[in-house]
Formats: C-alpha cells, structure tokens, sequence
C-alpha cells in the first residue's frame, strides 16, 4: 500500500508540474521560434548554398548562447516585474537608457524590412503583389493584437509557430536528390569542424550573420516583457527556463534543417549553386528535387518564409512598443484595449507601416538589406548583453536570483566571443584582404 499511494503521490505531482509548465508555456518558445525570421531563413539558406554542411558545428555554439542569454530575462522579468528597457533606466540611467532605447528601435526597425522582405517575396511565388501583401499582412498583424487579452496572443502566436517546422520535411526530400551525399556527410558537418577557405573575411560575415539571426537584442526586451505581461512570478521561473530552453532547441533545429535542405540541393550540385536569398532557393528548388517533389518543395519552403516573417515582424514590433511604453510611463500591455493603450498600438502600427513601405521602393537592394541587418544586429549585440548580465548580477534587483559563478562564465564567454567576432569583421571591413 505504501508504494502504491507514492506512486499516486509521484504521478499527481508529475501532473500538477505538467499543467503549471503548460500555462507557463509560451514567451521561450514565441521568441526562439520568431528568431527564425525572413532575414535568419534567407540566412540560413544562403550558408547552406555557400558551404554545403561544414558549419553546422557551429549550432554546438549558438543553442547554448541563445538559452543562457534568453533564461537571464525570464528571471530578470520574473522577479522584477518590469520591462528591459524600464529596468535599464532604473538600473544604470537616463543616458544608458536612452541608448539601449534608441539602439532598439533603429535595429528593430532594420529588421521588420527583412520580415517584409521575406513575406513579399513569398507571397510573390504565389502570384501575389508586394503591395498586396503589404496591406494585408499589416492589416492581419495589427488584428492579431487588438483581443485585448495577452493568452489570446499567445495562443494565435504559437500556432503560427507550428508552421515553422515544414523545413524538416524539404530536408528530407531534398537529401534525395542525385547529387546530395549521404547522411553520413551532414552528421560529419556537426563533429569535425570545418571552415572551407579558412578564416576569411568572408567567413566572418557568415559566421557573425549565423550568430546575428540567432541572438538579437530585441529577443532580450520582447521575452522580458511577455513573461512581465503574461503575470509569471519567481515560483515559475523553472517552468520559463524549460520554455527557453525548448525554444532554444526547436529554433536551432529548424535552422539545421534548413542548412540541410540547400547544402544537399545547390552546394553538391554539379556544378555548384549559389543561391542569395529565400525566395530564390524556393524557385530554385523545382527542377533539382525529384519528380513531383519540387513544387510541393518550393510550397514548403514558400510557406515557412512567409510564417517567418509573420512571426517576426509581429513579436519585433510588440518589443518596440513595450519598450516604449515602459520608458514613457504609457500603458502597454496586450491585456489593454486600444482605447486604454493608444500610444501603445500607435508604435507597434507605426514601426509595421514605415518599415513595410522599404519593400515598395522600386530597385531597393533588398537582398543586401537582409544580410547587412543580421550582421548590425551582432555588432550591436554586445552592449545589450552587457547591461543584461550587470542587472542579473545587482542583488537590489535580483536578490537570491543573481547569477551563479557558473551562469557568469558562460554568459560571460558569450559576451567575448561576440566582442571578437565583431572586432575582427571590423578590422576585415576597414582592411579588406587581410583575412583573405
């Protein structure tokens, strides 16, 4: 009897966990999943073209990056209960806010024109003209937030997630393809690492766009803010970090796949194929995959794009507009109507309108856009990473929820490692060949 009743003891508290970790369940996986934007397919797809498999090692890197950089806002949101940008005022002052602020919003409204980037060209292999899914993609990202209640947003959010997964299966096919190699050859691509050309200023760029579409400084302001927004407390801290680390683990998969999907089509092709974007790897898709598979491909790959760019541009402008709330004292909170948050929604349309509009310009370099924005986004990194991890070190703020020595190395080794990767695309930029 006694191991019966702990056995029923074990199994209720297995599934009060299990419905706690549900309704906590949301901000970790909004924000990884959104981080595979337009800009980050189209800059997958490009590394896949360029290098076939030979970096796929540096995901070992860039999933745990993205989890320890993204658990340090679900304890800073959790415990605090305020925003990054609030908190940065408070924290450090007036200047320092200021900065991060202005840094965020120029860097996040780069970005929403490569979300509209993505979804224009998309909706394009359907037929569909940018100024028609110029409008109604606006159109559809401002209802998303009218509900007035933050669940309601979460729940449409993480639906749309799910259609980030259709790259796993375009992996598959396209590794059927003649000229792909084995399954052999992209397991090689994760355990023996490989910089084809060596460490270039080419190279570089590629490897710092990697990073860049992997950690962005606005993940760090929208989790902090959806787990404030969605109510959580230190009692569920646990439960967000089970969130971001799935997250983290789901974002870097579909990344893999997508690696997968273009080195095995164009990379092995004979003669190679360089492709520059998405939108190109979509039409290119057609006549290489086997017969019958290529327009259900090119479908695939068109779907997930425009997703991408949908989720993207819709958590990217809500962290625009939080920040900006946080710092002007105006509501701002999705549990807030339009009329009890004007200022709010005016931000979040105003970012969508002005940033979509890019895409309409006739002979726009859209494609060198996409990849320059990823590379600011890195190089604008540190600082942000910086004042995130002096706030999970202030014990005014954190209490018995500052960092460990352990969480300090790594999110410190992650701060250097991006201050030298930035540093050296910096001295390749103002000293071309030099790498070379």
């Amino acid at each position: 009897m006694y191991w019966i009743s702990k056995g029923i003891h074990i199994m209720n508290r297995t599934r009060r966990q299990f419905i706690i970790f549900l309704s906590v369940l949301g901000p970790g996986i909004i924000v990884m999943v959104a981080d595979n934007d337009a800009g980050g397919i189209s800059t997958y797809a490009v590394t896949g073209s360029k290098y076939g498999f030979s970096l796929l090692w540096i995901f070992f890197i860039l999933f745990p990056m993205a989890y320890f950089v993204q658990e340090m806002t679900v304890r800073l949101g959790a415990v605090t209960k305020r925003g990054h940008a609030e908190i940065i005022f408070e924290g450090f002052g007036p200047f320092w806010g200021w900065f991060s602020l202005i840094d965020l919003a120029v860097i996040n409204w780069l970005t929403l024109v490569t979300e509209y980037i993505g979804m224009t060209a998309a909706m394009s292999l359907f037929g569909v003209p940018p100024w028609l899914t110029f409008i109604a993609v606006t159109a559809i990202l401002f209802a998303v937030v009218l509900t007035g209640k933050y669940w309601t947003f979460e729940k449409v959010t993480l639906f749309f997630c799910l259609f980030n997964l259709v790259y796993i299966p375009a992996a598959f096919w396209a590794m059927t393809t003649p000229s792909a190699p084995e399954w052999d050859e992209v397991f090689r691509g994760f355990y023996r690492p490989d910089m084809p050309g060596g460490l270039s200023g080419e190279m570089i760029f590629f490897i710092l766009a990697n990073i860049g579409t992997t950690i962005t400084p606005w993940q760090i302001f929208f989790q902090q803010s959806a787990v404030v927004d969605k109510g959580l407390d230190i009692h569920d801290i646990k439960f967000g970090k089970m969130d971001t680390f799935f997250g983290s683990m789901l974002t870097c998969l579909v990344a893999i796949f997508i690696i997968i999907t273009t080195g095995a089509v164009f990379y092995y092709h004979v003669p190679p194929i360089f492709i520059e974007d998405a939108r190109q790897t979509a039409e290119a898709l057609v006549p290489l995959m086997p017969a019958g598979q290529g327009d259900l491909a090119r479908t695939l790959f068109a779907i997930g794009l425009f997703d991408a760019g949908f989720l993207g541009a819709l958590c990217i402008s809500l962290s625009t507009s939080w920040a900006v709330g946080e710092v002007f004292g105006w509501a701002h909170s999705l549990n807030q109507r339009v009329k009890e948050a004007p200022w709010f929604y005016f931000i979040y349309l105003f970012m969508l309108f002005t940033s979509g509009a890019v895409v309409l310009i006739p002979g726009a370099p859209l494609v060198t856009i996409t990849m320059f924005v990823q590379v600011v986004a890195v190089t604008l990194l540190p600082s942000s990473l910086i004042f995130l991890i002096l706030l999970l070190n202030d014990k005014s703020f954190m209490g018995e929820h500052v960092n460990t020595g352990r969480q300090n190395f790594i999110n410190g080794a992650i701060i250097v490692f991006v201050v030298i990767m930035s540093t050296l695309m910096g001295v390749g930029t103002l000293f071309p060949g030099l790498f070379d």
